[in-house]
């Protein structure tokens, strides 16, 4: 192990409120726009992904003449 120095539970939570309050943290209006964003763009490749199988599937299925 590499000889470090060691950092007191007191300090290290001191450092880790420190850090945290340098954070560039989200609006709430930007959290609810970015979900809204996210749920629609998995709609939208779900939909994409169930097309694709389904024309793969029938194409696959016309090859071996299922």
């Amino acid at each position: 192990m590499a000889e470090g120095k060691k950092t007191s539970p007191g300090e290290f939570v001191r450092q880790v409120r420190q850090e945290g309050s340098k954070v560039a943290w989200p609006s709430a209006k930007q959290t609810n726009t970015s979900s809204v964003m996210v749920f629609i763009m998995v709609v939208i490749m779900a939909s994409f992904f169930v097309l694709i199988d389904t024309i793969l599937g029938s194409a696959v299925s016309a090859l071996l003449g299922f």
